[in-house]
């Protein structure tokens, strides 16, 4: 049954012409960056940390671990003013969010081209279809359901690397947009935190 498959997708695969190898390619590249991204979020562990938990490393910083104990640790190493604590935390989503951003773009641009470039093969189908009809011979037949073939292989293609490509992306954007309301949410905290702790000195 394997074998079967393999043959079919391997006459499928060359039914469709050279097109089918750009798009082989940006199917790679695309469900790489998509699975790197989707890492880097689940690398990061902040979905795993409610706000009670947050307040509770904060308070306490020697007991926070992980990506998010390293942030707690150094919102709050050596700062002396509320300033410090929000350049900090400035300074950790220039490090994360742009470069979040950049490959979410990359992500997005390769799942629009996706049909795009099958709709190129669609046209070079079409255009291998009418030179047969023109030409004419014993072999039109055979050309045109050739040419339709390409055209019809390259755009189902397209759109099936490019559906969940859509999907994908919009689910990343996501969870960048819960990362960054996350980091803001931790940064609320900790300058919280920091009122009362300075509060309390004060009054000592």
């Amino acid at each position: 049954m394997i074998e079967h498959f393999l043959q079919e997708t391997a006459r499928i695969w060359g039914e469709g012409g050279w097109v089918m190898i750009p798009l082989a390619l940006l199917a790679f590249f695309l469900y790489a960056f998509a699975a790197d991204l989707f890492f880097t979020f689940s690398r990061s562990e902040y979905r795993r940390f409610d706000a009670s938990v947050c307040n509770h490393w904060i308070q306490n910083p020697d007991t926070a671990s992980g990506p998010v104990g390293e942030i707690i640790r150094y919102s709050q190493d050596g700062v002396s003013s509320l300033g410090d604590i929000q350049s900090r935390f400035e300074g950790i989503r220039l490090a994360m969010l742009p470069r979040i951003d950049r490959r979410l773009f990359f992500l997005v641009t390769l799942t629009t081209a996706a049909p795009l470039l099958g709709l190129l093969g669609t046209v070079l189908g079409m255009v291998s279809t009418f030179d047969a009809m023109a030409a004419g011979g014993g072999r039109v037949i055979d050309m045109v359901a050739s040419g339709i073939s390409t055209a019809l292989i390259t755009t189902k293609t397209g759109l099936l690397i490019a559906i969940p490509g859509y999907f994908m992306a919009s689910t990343i954007r996501r969870r960048r947009n819960e990362y960054a309301a996350f980091l803001a949410g931790l940064e609320s905290l900790t300058m919280q935190h920091f009122r009362k702790r300075r509060a309390g000195t004060e009054t000592v």
